[in-house]
């Protein structure tokens, strides 16, 4: 079996840890609905979210995966990531990377003007 997932941090390309996604199909470069909010983890990770209003377009890499790539992309996870459905641009509806809410806006930083985790690390780089 396979599995279809959307990535908006660090396992996107060039990234810390794409290399989870070793074997993976690379599908293209991909936009969320503007329905999402990402914050910064420690300046480690990205986390996104779900929000009614509010919310800013995310830009990230879609992948096709198996099962056993999937289970070491799950495994290699930080805490408080986990499998949730996101909305595209293009209307599709996809697996996607996803981050608690409740502990992203008590205790992490809004990155959400950034829309893009490579843009908010380059920016820190300047």
């Amino acid at each position: 079996m396979t599995k279809e997932l959307f990535v908006n941090g660090t396992l996107m390309k060039d990234l810390a840890l794409h290399r989870n996604l070793a074997g993976a199909e690379f599908l293209g470069e991909f936009e969320t609905e503007r329905r999402y909010r990402l914050y910064s983890i420690n300046d480690e990770h990205p986390g996104m979210f779900e929000v009614q209003e509010g919310g800013v377009a995310v830009a990230g890499e879609m992948y096709r995966m198996s099962d056993e790539i999937w289970q070491q992309v799950e495994e290699g996870e930080p805490p408080d990531l986990y499998c949730g459905p996101v909305k595209l641009a293009n209307g599709q509806m996809v697996d996607g990377i996803l981050f608690d809410r409740e502990i992203a806006q008590a205790h992490h930083k809004d990155i959400s003007e950034y829309g893009d985790w490579r843009k908010y690390i380059r920016s820190k780089n300047k």
